[in-house]
């Protein structure tokens, strides 16, 4: 910092969506069907949305997080997020119970979910009043919000208020984009000025295994696509630019969170003005991070300054 200069506030993200209890299984071995098999099982704070939101407090971001818990669950998880230097505003719902959802991990790390939305499924345009739009430098939104009629109204309601703010939006669920439709999906998300697919939900947005025909195809929709892909790296596309950078080594132990990581350090990265290349670096060391402990969220929260 310059010696009599403040220094710069960080930027205000606003991130609305999921919030979930994820419930981490990871056998010994192949399971048994009809019968036991060992497994380590723990219960983590989760829900891509809330995992995000941690991940960019911990890179140094001003988070408000919107989202629908159980009301029984508000006071308990806004405090977790409040120790992950995250500014929520949960509410509570009295009807439905906080989103739970079981992720089994294979020995290589990859994993399968099994889902229930639970409040998540009730979260509406209320829920996010305009004093938090309007402090927002950016709004991003976890793609889960679309697959539903209610949520999906509510977030597309927050493009349509986001004022000339970015849009960030990460898609979520390949089998849900299958249910739903790439082109209702897109339609959806019209306004949205970056997305962020994994491979598997790029394929499905765009119709297409190939990287670079993904690439182009999303990025007539889009103005920054920027593509995960897990142990093969991550690339981004705008107009007819292309960038690529390949993925650091890592002992994973959890995939979950992986992307979420990614996510936020290259947002951080991007509201800073640093260039696209440096985005994809940062956003792959954190997705490596990420993966080499169990759990969707940061382990220990980075101080800011």
């Amino acid at each position: 910092m310059t010696e009599g200069r403040p220094a710069a506030a960080a930027p205000r993200i606003l991130v609305v969506g999921d919030l979930m209890i994820d419930t981490i299984v990871k056998p010994e071995g192949p399971l048994a069907r009809g019968s036991d098999r060992r497994a380590a099982i723990v219960d983590r704070p989760g829900g891509s949305a809330a995992n995000q939101a941690a991940w960019l407090a911990h890179f140094g971001a001003a988070v408000d997080f919107v989202a629908r818990v159980g009301a029984a669950d508000r006071r308990r998880e806004a405090a977790r997020l409040t120790r992950a230097g995250v500014a929520p505003h949960l509410v509570g719902d009295a009807r439905r119970e906080t989103g739970r959802l079981i992720a089994l991990i294979e020995a290589s790390g990859e994993r399968s979910f099994l889902t229930d939305r639970g409040a998540n499924l009730a979260l509406c345009a209320r829920d996010f009043p305009d004093a938090l739009v309007e402090r927002a430098a950016m709004i991003h939104l976890s793609g889960y919000s679309f697959f539903a009629p209610g949520p999906r109204e509510a977030a597309m309601s927050l493009i349509a208020r986001a004022g000339g703010r970015p849009v960030g939006v990460d898609p979520a669920s390949a089998e849900f984009l299958r249910e739903a439709g790439p082109d209702a999906f897109l339609a959806w998300t019209r306004g949205a000025t970056t997305l962020f697919p994994n491979a598997e939900e790029a394929s499905v947005l765009a119709g297409t295994d190939d990287p670079l025909a993904q690439g182009a195809r999303l990025a007539a929709h889009y103005p920054l696509v920027v593509v995960k892909r897990g142990a093969a790296g991550c690339e981004a596309f705008a107009g007819g630019q292309r960038w690529r950078v390949g993925a650091p080594p890592a002992e994973v132990k959890d995939s979950t969170g992986a992307g979420d990581a990614f996510v936020a350090a290259f947002l951080v990265a991007h509201l800073a003005g640093r260039p696209i290349e440096r985005c994809l670096a940062e956003g792959a060391a954190a997705g490596a991070v990420a993966t080499e402990f169990i759990g969707g969220r940061p382990e220990i929260r980075r101080p800011r300054g």
